[in-house]
């Protein structure tokens, strides 16, 4: 197989849509399973053994659900036409049946644990490893489809994976400066606005709803953030009322810097941009809200 075919085939990796919703199942199973074939590991991987591991992905990178299924991306990737996942036992895995009779198309949780092995076919597998540097910009165009550049190297480090320095991308230069500008160069939570030789240093513009989810490269779609109060944003430690105000959420806590980084500016309004049309627009707003924010947020002061 060439390099532009492998790569071609990941790229067509077909993920789950329902409007802008984010599904990011397949993407962390993929790169979990590249991160082991970077490491020497074998190919095949049992799904008993990394259940737990897809699980915490799930959690760590994926939007808060009330349960996570790491067995759907495990069974339903062997689906995708481009032929990258196998199951070579899957004849022994019994799919669920649905009250009417009907497959539902997920595998039995049980038989999965029990048979379940799946991986890359193996001439896939061989060019990963002869040739990191195809394993590397597979690895960069799923992050850059999925998720923002704030989680990449979060999640490159859950997974086990080193990129070389030229393979990180960075922001968007035009919407960087229009947020930052519109800010008036100072974070919109704790107002940073350090500088060096004229040069915002640490500040940065956070999309609010993702590009990857469809948002767009407009001021009221973001918030000019320092590297820290975007890190948490981006994470869904903290996000904004209809009235602009900063909740934190329930699941956040610490001692060290929580109060001071966090609660301090809880319940409190943004510092607003410098012009009423800059404010972001409730729409976006609503998506971090959905889609980020690790609900619910802590009782207002």
């Amino acid at each position: 197989m060439t390099r532009e075919e492998i790569i071609q085939r990941f790229q067509n990796l077909n993920t789950w849509k329902s409007k802008d919703k984010r599904a990011v199942h397949k993407p962390l199973l993929v790169l979990y399973a590249i991160g082991k074939l970077l490491r020497g590991e074998n190919r095949r991987i049992s799904y008993a053994d990394a259940e737990d591991d897809l699980r915490n992905l799930l959690k760590e990178f994926g939007p808060l659900k009330p349960t996570h299924r790491p067995q759907y991306p495990f069974w339903r990737l062997r689906n995708e036409k481009d032929k990258i996942w196998e199951i070579p036992n899957e004849n022994k895995i019994q799919e669920g049946k649905r009250k009417n009779g009907k497959s539902t198309g997920d595998a039995i949780i049980g038989d999965l644990r029990r048979y379940g092995v799946g991986g890359f076919p193996e001439p896939i597998a061989y060019q990963l490893r002869q040739q990191p540097q195809i394993a590397f910009e597979v690895v960069q165009n799923l992050l850059t489809s999925h998720f923002p550049f704030s989680y990449h190297s979060d999640i490159l480090q859950a997974v086990g994976i080193v990129l070389p320095p030229l393979q990180l991308q960075s922001q968007i230069p035009d919407f960087r400066e229009n947020v930052l500008r519109a800010y008036n160069y100072r974070c919109a939570v704790c107002g940073f606005d350090v500088k060096l030789r004229n040069q915002p240093v640490a500040l940065e513009a956070s999309h609010i709803k993702w590009q990857q989810a469809g948002g767009p490269n407009i001021e009221v779609n973001g918030l000019a953030l320092c590297s820290l109060h975007h890190k948490l944003f981006d994470r869904g430690v903290f996000t904004l009322s209809s009235k602009l105000k900063i909740l934190v959420s329930e699941y956040a806590y610490g001692s060290v810097g929580f109060d001071e980084w966090l609660m301090k500016f809880h319940d409190k309004k943004i510092n607003f941009p410098q012009r009423q049309a800059y404010h972001p627009h409730e729409d976006f707003i609503d998506w971090h809200l959905r889609e980020v924010f690790k609900k619910p947020y802590r009782e207002k002061t």
